[in-house]
Order: structure tokens, then sequence, then C-alpha cells
């Protein structure tokens, strides 16, 4: 069969599949609060999904409109709360955030311990059970999915030849798991919003950042810094979320539409990760090869076993042992059934 009658035959499909729903569907309109507007994430994969992917697959009887909870004056850790509560129905927040609510929610991404893409999936998905019981009894909220931004590294406005050098720098960290790593290195970590970031290196209240290669290339952090170091730290997982009773009172043919659909986000965030990653470092780096971000001029630095090793030490030996002190130990044996069954490692409690 030519591939022009297979393109004809998939067209077709895709328009009976969205008729199919467009009868079974109730007429819906969603209001989402996304994450963090200016990365490309929320520009290239979120706005579309929910603004023009659910109505084409729904015959447009599903609509939506987004903004990121950044452009409503949140910070994002309030996002799941004020779900819970029904300020807002659909939501999304960068699951780190939420570590002052539940320790629970950083055994997703515990900073040092996942430095490739495929492990931070594989342990996304060995945790959800975990995360889909915690937020619907903490949260009231149901959890729709995960994605991902690229991996997270260090930043920094002067020479680092290495990990070694972060020690006796300032260092801004997003979440708990991420300011103690930052800490057993010896540099001090500084929590500051997203937003507040660049100026924060521009008047030197940080030496160093923390977030992902292409995130930061969108905020234009590559103007404000001078050297990148492309040792990934942790991923920054995005849960997406809808409020427990919203979700109840649906019809569970659009229950089970927006479960189908959101698998579609999460696969394309996923899918898009890896590539995001090496675009931040080629587009940091001002090469040829950038295509999806600004170029910039800034050294990336690559890391060397001895780097490498040095980042186990202090997840194994610092950070996690101390993670695992103010988890309880059902939590703890969460994390060795889940993350420890991918990764390997595994945590007593004391």
């Amino acid at each position: 069969m030519s591939p022009k009658k297979l393109a004809v035959i998939g067209a077709l499909a895709a328009f009976a599949a969205s008729s199919a729903w467009a009868q079974a569907l109730p007429k819906t309109h969603l209001r989402v609060v996304g994450s963090i507007s200016s990365l490309t994430q929320y520009k290239d994969y979120e706005i579309p999904f929910w603004t023009k992917q659910l109505a084409e697959k729904s015959g447009g009887a599903v609509t939506a409109e987004i903004k990121g909870f950044n452009e409503m004056g949140l910070k994002g850790p309030e996002v799941l709360r004020l779900m819970g509560q029904g300020v807002m129905e659909i939501g999304a927040t960068v699951v780190a955030y939420l570590a002052a609510d539940d320790p629970a929610n950083e055994m997703i991404d515990v900073a040092g311990l996942l430095t490739d893409v495929d492990t931070a999936r594989k342990v996304t998905d060995a945790v959800r059970p975990v995360y889909e019981k915690l937020y619907r009894e903490k949260f009231g909220v149901e959890l729709l999915g995960f994605g991902t931004y690229p991996a997270q590294v260090f930043y920094c406005t002067g020479e680092i030849k290495g990990l070694a050098d972060i020690k006796g720098k300032k260092v801004r960290a997003a979440g708990r798991s991420q300011s103690e790593l930052v800490a057993a290195l010896g540099a001090t970590p500084v929590t500051l919003a997203f937003g507040e970031v660049v100026p924060a290196l521009q008047n030197k209240t940080v030496d160093c950042a923390i977030t992902g290669t292409l995130s930061g290339n969108a905020a234009k952090w590559h103007e404000v810094t001078t050297h990148l170091l492309a040792l990934p730290v942790s991923w920054g997982q995005i849960g997406y979320a809808v409020n427990a009773k919203t979700w109840n009172g649906w019809d569970p043919k659009l229950r089970t539409f927006i479960d189908t659909e959101i698998k579609v986000l999460e696969k394309q965030l996923w899918d898009a990760a890896a590539n995001f990653t090496q675009q931040g470092y080629e587009c940091n780096a001002g090469t040829d090869q950038c295509k999806l971000g600004v170029k910039g001029k800034m050294k990336i630095v690559q890391p060397s076993q001895a780097d490498r090793d040095l980042l186990k030490k202090v997840v194994t030996e610092i950070t996690l042992p101390k993670w695992s002190e103010r988890c309880s130990a059902a939590c703890v044996a969460d994390f060795n059934n889940t993350v420890g069954k991918v990764t390997g490692v595994s945590v007593a409690k004391k």
C-alpha cells in the first residue's frame, strides 16, 4: 500500500475516532493552570495539548484554556493545595516544589541519583502508584500524569572545572533535595523562585543556579552565566492533577477521554526530554547544532569520572540518608520497593 493511501486511511481513522468521542462526550470547558509559561515544555506541548489537541480529538466537545502558574502570581508549591481546595480544577507543578508538604515528594527525583533520562522515566513510572495514593489522601486531587523538564544542571557565573568547584559558592536550588545536595558539596543553597534567578545572578546574590539545560536557555540564563557543568543532578518532573471532586463529578466517558489523552502529553514530554537536554547544551554553547533555543557563548564543562564518583558518594552517604531521616518508615519502604529496584540503590530507615 502506498504511503499516500496509508496517510488517507490514518486521517480517516482519526476523524472517525474524534466523531465517536464527540457523540459520547458532554460539552466541557476546562480551565487549566499550566507549568512555567516561559519554558519550551509549556509553549510547545502544554498549550497545543490543552487548547488544540483535546478539541480535535473530541470533535469540539472538550475545550480548554490555560495559563502558567507563574502568570497567576504563584510560585508553584501552592498549586496542589489550591487545587484540593477547589480554587482551580486542573493544574501542573514541579513535584520537587512540594517537598515541604511531604518528604515523599522527593523520592521521584532525589538530587544526584538519576543521571540519565531513561532511568528517570523508569523511576517515575515505578513511583506513580505511591503518588496517586499520596495526592488523593493528602491534597484531595487525582494524579493525571507526569512530564519532565530537560536534565537539571549547574549554571555558574565564574569558571568551574568540575563538580568539586561548586564548594564555597552560593547556589540557587529548587526544592529540599537539591538544597541538601548543594550543601553536601560544600556550597550554600539559596531558595529563589524561577523568575527571580536572572537578577540574582546579575547582582551576585548567587554564583550558580540549577535548572534544565534548555529551560535555562529559554529564560536567558546564558546571558548572565559563563559555565555549565554537563552532569545531570535531577530532572524536575511535572505533575498534572485535577481536583478530586471535579474528577468524580465528571461523566465516566470524560474521565476516560482525559486519562487516555494525558498519556499522549506524557509521551510527548518524555520523548522530548533527551533532545531538549542536548539542545540545551548546543544552544548555550552557541554551536551550529542549536535548533530550539538561542545561541549563547557558554563553556560546557564535560564531567569527569571523578565528578561522577563524587556525585555518587554524596548521594549515597549524605543526601539519601538525610532524606530517609525525615520520611516515615512506610515512605522509605516505598522508595526501596520502587526507586530502589530501578536504580539498585536502597536506603535504611534510622
